[in-house]
């Protein structure tokens, strides 16, 4: 008799222990996405991500994708692409053989690899993460979130958001009276200019730098703009970010603006360009890596 209520204790203790150590990522959850909400059976744990801001929000809560792009052009995560994770192509041809065989549990695609969102869900569950540029701040931090959310991480993200914030708060802060700020890119030797709304413009509208036009064209690559044009803006900073340098070719920003027009500016004059990382702006810019390195950079140039 003792030893049948023995068993039956010893039995009732591995039960109770297995519903308390039961993980909760085996519950269904939802999750908002670029096409709405989408319910997630649980915690996946083989993702396959077509996005470098998405594999810099995985990576900034700790997360291993289990396959990536080819090349990830920043370099805070080279130990992710050193990692030993399947190599999936590249955003805009992405290895549907290599995805196949890697049979992910989840495929996660956003903004450049966006379109490909319905044949990848033929292969395993997949979804948008995609973040807009209006209102790019909150609507990156958002997604950020999400993703967080998807792999059971949202305590490691509101760490994280808590102190992007903050740093945002302090740039605001040392901006306010530090003149206005155009924002170019270059492209070998072409310009293209950057405004409010436009891809970089949560500078503008998010941080509080005060924009040297207001008139800027909204297009992905910028309105393209002349050497005169600059000139004429006279910003009291230039923000420069090298598109050949961000895709890994060789920088060329700092030839093409050795111009006499660009040197009878008010931010040349003073020493007031600023040559951001350009593969952190370009490539993974809405990342909350990439956001928070941004956030710093801005801040140290804008401290002088």
């Amino acid at each position: 008799m003792k030893n049948n209520i023995f068993k039956l204790s010893i039995a009732a203790l591995v039960a109770l222990s297995a519903a308390q150590f039961t993980p909760t990522f085996a519950e269904s959850f939802n999750i908002t996405t670029a096409k709405g909400e989408v319910s997630i059976a649980q915690v996946p744990q083989k993702i396959a991500a077509f996005d470098v801001a998405v594999i810099d929000n995985l990576d900034a809560v700790g997360v291993k994708p289990a396959g990536i792009l080819n090349d990830l052009y920043v370099d805070y995560l080279d130990h992710v692409s050193a990692s030993g994770a399947a190599k999936l192509g590249t955003f805009f041809e992405p290895d549907f053989e290599a995805l196949n065989a890697l049979a992910p549990d989840m495929i996660i695609v956003a903004t450049r690899s966006a379109k490909y969102l319905e044949e990848m869900a033929k292969i395993a569950p997949a979804i948008d993460l995609t973040s807009e540029w209006k209102g790019f701040m909150q609507a990156s931090i958002d997604a950020f979130k999400q993703t967080a959310k998807l792999v059971g991480k949202t305590a490691e993200a509101d760490v994280l958001v808590a102190k992007l914030e903050a740093s945002a708060d302090k740039l605001r802060g040392i901006v306010k009276d530090k003149g206005k700020t155009l924002i170019i890119m270059t492209n070998g030797p072409k310009i293209s200019a950057f405004g409010s709304g436009s891809r970089f413009g949560w500078v503008h509208d998010d941080l509080g730098i005060v924009p040297a036009i207001d008139d800027v064209e909204a297009v992905t690559h910028g309105e393209a703009v002349t050497h005169e044009f600059v000139l004429n803006a006279n910003p009291d900073w230039l923000i420069v970010v090298d598109r050949s340098a961000a895709i890994g070719q060789d920088g060329s920003a700092k030839a093409t603006l050795d111009n006499e027009l660009i040197a009878k500016t008010t931010a040349w004059q003073k020493g007031q360009v600023i040559y951001v990382n350009s593969a952190t702006w370009y490539i993974s810019g809405n990342g909350i890596q990439a956001m928070q390195a941004s956030i710093d950079e801005l801040t140290t140039a804008y401290s002088k």
